[in-house]
């Protein structure tokens, strides 16, 4: 009923309808296999979880959040286990795909936008490209709006090869056309806000094809 009475006023256009000049955007699906210590890790973490929400102290009312809270440890857990249980030094599958990837992005030429959903997973990959020397800039919640529009300006301007964004705080308000490589790194809630991460590089200015 509702769509009957606004459709006369709305109409919605898809974006390659609008803009048929931007290049060709190619999605790729990569499932990263967990290491078996990984894999043992991850399923005492979802049996303790199992332990904790049959716990009859925890209320009712309550018993919706804790679910969430151990799906979102669970998620952590992917991406690398020192996001959960900092004190265990275990290698992160997730982590060294990444670096796999990056070091031929690298070699041709490519620029990339990294993002994620977890600010301390962003300060490990900070690390790893400090580490290895290789040029990037940084964002997240706590950047400033002053300084936000700086470091978009030295990337657009060839300061940096890679981004890093948090999901949240970058999905959105940012051009980034000189990057043609767009990595999510861990998979949002709603696909509609990873879409709106993409666009920050598939835009208009946008003259190379690119990949997600």
């Amino acid at each position: 009923q509702l769509k009957k009475l606004i459709q006369p006023f709305i109409l919605r256009r898809l974006k390659n309808q609008v803009l048929d000049e931007l290049p060709e955007k190619t999605d790729i699906t990569l499932q990263i296999e967990l290491s078996e210590k990984e894999k043992a890790f991850y399923e005492a973490l979802r049996l303790n979880a199992i332990k904790k929400l049959n716990n009859k102290d925890v209320p009712a009312g309550q018993k919706h959040l804790q679910i969430l809270a151990e799906i979102m440890k669970l998620r952590r857990a992917c991406c690398n286990v020192k996001l959960v249980e900092d004190k265990i030094d275990l290698p992160s599958s997730k982590f060294n795909a990444f670096t796999e990837i990056l070091e031929e992005l690298l070699e041709n030429k490519h620029k990339a936008l990294v993002f994620s959903q977890f600010v301390d997973h962003l300060a490990i990959l900070k690390k790893y490209l400090e580490e290895n020397k290789i040029p990037f800039q940084y964002l997240d919640g706590s950047t400033s709006m002053k300084e936000r529009k700086l470091r978009v300006d030295a990337f657009q301007q060839g300061e940096g090869e890679v981004f890093l964004i948090s999901l949240k705080a970058g999905g959105t308000g940012l051009n980034l056309t000189s990057a043609d490589t767009v990595i999510i790194f861990d998979p949002w809630w709603n696909p509609s806000v990873e879409h709106q991460a993409v666009d920050r590089t598939h835009r208009i200015g946008q003259k190379r094809m690119v990949n997600v």
